[in-house]
């Protein structure tokens, strides 16, 4: 790891500007991905920007309905939260599919938005990899492919997005919330936050730099049959092979986001309205333009299962 200078921000505001002024500085909180990633020297800030201090750790109700879960709200208090649990229980089963105790106990709301792919070529610093090194090439593409995207993907990149909580987040149509460094404010939903690869797949997300993540807004709650599946190689502190949230109504509609197969959280609405006629038309919408690779084409198939597993019983008359 290198050497880098600290400081501790005082206010929402001053810890945008503070990063705003260094091309090299970063936000740091639980920094359960951001440390690694410097040990590697993956990333080399050299000034951190400590957001801890900012009061960014409650979670409160929203006018007219919804919660604004602050950015420093722990994953572990997240799953735990009553409301959470009552009202938005996707959201609570998906953080504890995520990662292991410990962990939950230290990353943050927003870290878990920001976290970087687990790709093998991208924490392979002796391989070519555009979203670390942009212009270098596709190390995954050709090569070992089976944990990684399978739709969303470009000829730059196929690299898969981690996080459990966003997979959540996109079936509930959150908006992040954010303060810019000159101080103004905005709200980004959550369906635009992710950038897909394209030509620049080291650009993540539509922050600017120095962009600060202040809060996610949970909208009113939706009700319905509520579930999280996820699908890895062990049962637990494993990355998904594919994932699935899902929100179903007595009347048969339904949302869905999938996790692990695309380069962020993916779900296609306009599909939605198919699974009237059977997930199988469903699927040849909301996948159409799949490439996968040839050792990770069994996510299809088991994407369109996994759907299938949980739409039938959900769907059951009470």
């Amino acid at each position: 790891m290198k050497a880098f200078s600290f400081e501790r921000a005082r206010t929402p505001a001053e810890a945008a500007a503070a990063v705003a002024q260094r091309p090299d500085a970063r936000f740091i909180a639980g920094g359960t991905n951001l440390l690694d990633l410097m040990k590697l020297q993956i990333e080399a800030p050299t000034h951190l920007v400590d957001v801890n201090p900012l009061g960014l750790d409650r979670i409160e109700p929203v006018d007219g309905g919804g919660l604004r879960v602050g950015a420093l709200v722990r994953n572990a208090d997240l799953a735990s939260d009553a409301r959470v649990r009552k009202d938005y229980p996707v959201l609570s089963r998906a953080l504890l599919a995520g990662a292991s105790g410990q962990l939950r106990n230290r990353a943050t709301t927003a870290g878990n938005l920001l976290q970087r792919t687990r790709c093998p070529y991208f924490y392979d610093t002796a391989q070519p990899c555009n979203k670390r090194q942009p212009g270098s090439g596709c190390s995954a593409i050709g090569g070992v492919a089976r944990s990684l995207a399978i739709i969303g993907t470009s000829n730059a990149c196929i690299a898969n997005h981690p996080s459990d909580m966003a997979v959540a987040m996109r079936v509930l149509d959150a908006q992040v919330e954010t303060v810019r460094p000159d101080g103004g404010k905005r709200r980004i939903p959550i369906a635009d936050f992710h950038r897909l690869p394209g030509d620049t797949p080291h650009v993540d997300h539509d922050l600017g730099h120095g962009e600060l993540i202040t809060s996610v807004v949970l909208p009113p709650p939706v009700g319905g049959e509520q579930v999280y599946r996820k699908v890895r190689d062990r049962a637990s502190y494993a990355f998904a092979l594919v994932s699935l949230a899902a929100i179903v109504q007595r009347d048969g509609s339904a949302r869905l986001a999938f996790g692990g197969v695309a380069p962020k959280p993916w779900r296609v609405e306009a599909a939605e309205g198919q699974l009237a006629e059977g997930v199988h038309g469903y699927f040849g919408a909301a996948f159409k333009g799949a490439a996968p690779q040839q050792d990770n084409a069994f996510k299809l198939k088991l994407a369109e299962r996994l759907a299938t597993d949980v739409l039938h019983p959900a769907r059951r008359p009470a």
